[in-house]
């Protein structure tokens, strides 16, 4: 029997979001927009602020709900209406920002919210402790400031345990918003490793950043959005750093991307 998959055979994206489109106050933010994400995969959004790309994916984070589209997740159609719809079917954002209760320590920040109790009531400390020790174990290892909040920690240290919140309650899709920014080279290195540490794992990762480095060296594939509409998407090893910017400001798709309806002509 042959080894080669069919087309049909291969498996679905994690996510598939198909011609999609939003407007706020008859400007069209997203326009006929399509992208998708499979398992253990890095999918870079690039473009100019205002482009479209943070839109997108708060359509998909559940935090704007799009005019028309479709989304799918594991090959299934589904609707995504708030944050809490989005959560349920494994998808989870960090933002630039992070979310953190700076007072707390990692425990009280992974588990805020969805706190473990005993059964008097009670929180259970030691059981949530005990389970960031684990998941923070696999995530970063060499991670070990868990008694001290998470104010006197760094910025790779920082995005660990957002990193850490949302897999724990069983991510599968991670949006990543400029998770580099303001950090230096030792701290953007750490994230890196993150980030493939969770490719390792199965997980899909959109990936929101203005830094073409970062993308080259932590994305498998890139689509670049312009004016609301997707100009291309190629795998990383098909296009040059310059292709990639001639996508980003001029719309101009290469050779090695499939263009969307938002490349020129």
């Amino acid at each position: 029997m042959s080894e080669t998959r069919t087309m049909s055979e291969a498996p679905a994206p994690l996510v598939e979001m198909r011609e999609i489109s939003i407007a706020f106050g008859g400007i069209k933010a997203v326009e006929a927009a399509s992208v998708d994400l499979h398992a253990g995969e890095v999918v870079g959004l690039l473009g100019h602020n205002g482009a479209g790309k943070s839109t997108l994916i708060k359509i998909l984070s559940g935090a704007y709900r799009a005019d028309s589209g479709e989304i799918r997740v594991n090959g299934a159609p589904v609707s995504i209406q708030s944050p809490r719809d989005a959560k349920a079917h494994g998808i989870e954002t960090i933002y630039q920002t992070l979310a953190l209760a700076d007072n707390v320590d990692a425990a009280a920040n992974i588990f805020l919210g969805r706190e473990r109790l005993t059964r008097w009531g009670t929180l259970d400390d030691a059981a949530m402790e005990a389970e960031t020790r684990r998941v923070m174990a696999r995530l970063n290892p060499h991670f070990r400031r868990f008694k001290e909040p998470v104010s006197a920690l760094s910025g790779g240290q920082r995005q660990s345990v957002a990193i850490a919140r949302a897999i724990h309650f069983n991510a599968r899709i991670l949006i990543m918003d400029e998770p580099t920014a303001a950090l230096g080279p030792a701290e953007t290195a750490q994230v890196g490793a993150l980030i493939r540490q969770l490719k390792a794992e199965g997980i899909g990762i959109f990936l929101i950043s203005h830094d073409l480095h970062d993308v080259f060296d932590l994305a498998d594939r890139i689509t670049v959005m312009k004016n609301g509409r997707v100009v291309g998407t190629a795998r990383v090893a098909d296009v040059t750093k310059d292709e990639v910017l001639g996508m980003i400001i001029g719309g101009k798709c290469p050779a090695g991307a499939v263009p969307g309806p938002g490349a020129s002509l």
